[in-house]
């Protein structure tokens, strides 16, 4: 039995609706259909970028991607193979390295253009503003270990704090 990391179009009472495509990211057998009845739901992603809440009014665009890593983690690792495109959506949210990167000198670079950050704030990024923050107390401390990411889903205009415990 080969299990599959795969997108489904989720059901809806009326129907899917039309150039509005939206799908689940499941765990499912692979022989069975697209549209059938999944193992487990992991995530969702929406492929259609929109402008993430709280942002600027010009600020790029970005399309949602929501994961439930700790169960992806586990699917991958009992030997669950994802699909082109979902091994492509969890390269960008780091848990998997990318199937396709140049080679040579620009493969760091490449690496870091491929992956965006996820629940980083904006004073995080703006780099050593928030470092100063950080070691005077202002700013709490993010801990990323394995305790810390259990229970929480991974998201790319998900509006939940990454300090809210």
């Amino acid at each position: 039995m080969v299990l599959r990391l795969r997108l489904a179009r989720p059901a809806t009472p009326g129907g899917s609706k039309r150039h509005h495509p939206r799908y689940n990211i499941v765990l499912a057998q692979a022989r069975t259909a697209r549209d059938g009845r999944p193992l487990e739901v992991l995530g969702t992603y929406n492929p259609i970028p929109q402008t993430p809440i709280g942002a600027q009014p010009g600020d790029r665009q970005q399309k949602e991607i929501k994961l439930d890593v700790s169960r992806a983690k586990y699917w991958l690792g009992v030997g669950a193979q994802p699909s082109d495109t979902v091994w492509r959506l969890m390269s960008m949210i780091g848990l998997l390295e990318p199937k396709y990167l140049p080679s040579g000198e620009q493969k760091e670079n490449a690496l870091k253009a491929v992956r965006f950050a996820t629940h980083v704030s904006s004073e995080a990024r703006s780099g050593n503003e928030a470092g100063e923050k950080r070691a005077q107390g202002q700013l709490p401390k993010v801990d990323v270990g394995e305790g810390a990411t259990a229970g929480r889903v991974a998201g790319t205009t998900s509006p939940m704090d990454p300090n809210a415990a």
